[in-house]
C-alpha cells in the first residue's frame, strides 16, 4: 500500500506542476481538502470560540478520501489533529477532545474508503486493458492508405465507459481489390460483441478466398448462424446483423456494393450527394433461411476524389432534445471539401452536439476516398473517436 501511495503522491505532484487533467478533474480540485483545512483553521483561530468553526475540520479527511490516496489522507487527518491541539492551547475550554475523537474516527474511515477506491480503480484499469485487447481483436486499427484508397474510421460507444459494442467494421486488401465491411449486430453487451467478432473474423478469411462478394456474404451468413446456434441467448429470428460489403477494384472506376438490410451508403461525387439505396436488398445475416432471398451486388461509379460514407444506424438515429434525428445526408451536403479524417472529426463533434453528449446507440463510420495515385507513405492506424 505504501508503494502505491508513493506513486500517487508523485503523480499528483507531477500533475499539479504540469497543470493537466487527472481523471477528468483539473488539478486545483485536488487541493480542495487542503484548502478546506487551511480556511477552517484560519476561521477557527480568528473567530470567537463560541462559533466553533473547528468542528468542520472533520470534513477535510472525508473529502480527501474521494480523490487522494491513503497516505496523504492520513497525513491530512494528522494535520487536522495538530490544529485542534493548537486550538486547545488558546481555548482550553473549547471541548477540543470531542472534536479530536471525531477527526480520528473520520480519518480512519476515510483511509479505508480511499484504499477501497484505489482497489476498485485498479480493477477497472485491468478491465479496460482487457476491453482494449478485445477491441483490437474485433476492430483492429485500419490502415489509413491501401493503394489508391484512403480510409478513416470513427467509433463511438453509447456507454460512457464502454470500449466496444455490437457495431463493427473491417477493411482488407485482397487480390480482388480493397474490400470493406461495416455492420451492426442486434442487441448490446457481450452477446453482441461475440456475434460481431464472429462476422468480422469470417470476413477476414472469406474476403481473401472468395472472388465473388455474394460468396463472401454467404460465408458471413454461415458464421453468423453457427455462432447464433452455439451461443443462443434469444429466439433465432431476433438474432441478426445488418451489413454492407464493398469491393473497390484496383484499376476500375466502379465499385461493388452488397447491402444486407443496412442503412444506405452516401456517395459524394463532384459536389453532388447520392444516397445508394439498393434496388434488390440482400437478406440480413442469420436470417437468410427464414426470409429467403438471393444476395445482390450493385455496381456504382467511384472515381478519384469521390467520397464514400459507410455508417451504422446509430448515426441517423441520434436524437436531440426535441426527438429529431440527426440529418446525415443534409449534414454531408453542407460540409466543405475536406479529407476523410477532418470530415469524421466534424461528424464526431456535431453528433455529440446534436445529442447533447448523450448517445443512445453505438456508432461506427467509415469514410473512404479514392486517390489519383497510390499512397507511398507507410500505412498508419486510422484514427478512432471513442466514448
Amino acid at each position: 500500500m505504501i508503494e502505491v501511495d508513493k506513486i500517487w503522491i508523485v503523480i499528483i505532484s507531477d500533475r499539479l506542476r504540469r497543470r493537466r487533467p487527472l481523471n477528468g478533474r483539473w488539478e486545483p480540485a485536488l487541493l480542495a481538502p487542503l484548502i478546506l483545512t487551511v480556511v477552517v483553521a484560519g476561521l477557527a483561530f480568528a473567530t470567537p470560540r463560541k462559533v466553533a468553526f473547528s468542528r468542520i475540520l472533520t470534513a477535510a479527511p472525508a473529502l480527501a478520501a474521494s480523490m487522494w490516496p491513503v497516505l496523504p489522507t492520513v497525513l491530512l487527518g494528522l494535520l487536522c489533529l495538530l490544529i485542534m491541539i493548537g486550538l486547545s492551547l488558546i481555548y482550553p475550554d473549547l471541548g477540543t477532545w470531542y472534536t479530536v475523537a471525531a477527526i480520528f474516527a473520520v480519518t480512519v474511515a476515510a483511509a479505508y474508503a480511499s484504499h477501497i477506491r484505489l482497489q476498485r480503480e485498479k480493477t477497472l484499469g485491468h478491465v479496460r486493458l482487457v476491453a482494449d485487447a478485445a477491441q483490437e481483436v474485433v476492430m483492429r486499427p485500419l490502415p489509413r492508405f491501401v493503394g489508391r484508397v484512403e480510409i478513416e474510421s470513427l467509433y463511438l460507444a453509447a456507454a460512457a465507459q464502454a470500449r466496444i459494442g455490437g457495431d463493427f467494421y473491417e477493411a482488407v486488401d485482397t487480390p480482388y481489390g480493397v474490400r470493406l465491411l461495416i455492420g451492426d449486430v442486434r442487441g448490446k453487451g457481450l452477446a453482441a460483441v461475440g456475434a460481431a467478432a464472429a462476422v468480422v473474423n469470417s470476413f477476414r478469411e472469406a474476403a481473401y478466398d472468395e472472388p465473388d462478394l455474394r460468396d463472401v456474404a454467404r460465408r458471413l451468413e454461415t458464421s453468423s448462424t453457427r455462432h447464433s446456434v452455439a451461443f443462443a441467448t434469444q429466439d433465432p429470428s431476433e438474432s441478426f446483423a445488418t451489413a454492407i460489403l464493398a469491393e473497390i477494384p484496383d484499376n476500375d472506376s466502379r465499385i461493388g456494393l452488397l447491402n444486407c438490410g443496412h442503412p444506405p451508403p452516401l456517395l459524394l461525387h463532384a459536389g453532388q450527394l447520392g444516397i445508394l439505396q439498393p434496388t434488390a436488398p440482400s437478406p440480413l445475416l442469420n436470417l437468410a433461411e427464414l426470409i429467403g432471398g438471393e444476395y445482390s451486388v450493385e455496381s456504382v461509379r467511384f472515381t478519384p476524389g469521390d467520397l464514400l460514407l459507410l455508417y451504422t444506424d446509430g448515426v441517423i438515429e441520434t436524437r436531440n432534445r426535441t426527438g429529431e434525428f440527426f440529418p446525415l445526408p443534409d449534414w454531408l451536403r453542407r460540409q466543405s471539401p475536406a479529407v476523410p479524417r477532418e470530415l469524421l472529426d466534424r461528424l464526431h463533434r456535431d453528433l455529440l452536439d446534436h445529442s447533447n453528449g448523450g448517445l443512445d446507440d453505438d456508432i461506427a463510420v467509415l469514410a473512404v476516398r479514392l486517390r489519383e495515385h497510390p499512397e507511398h507513405e507507410g500505412p498508419g492506424p486510422s484514427g478512432s473517436g471513442v466514448a
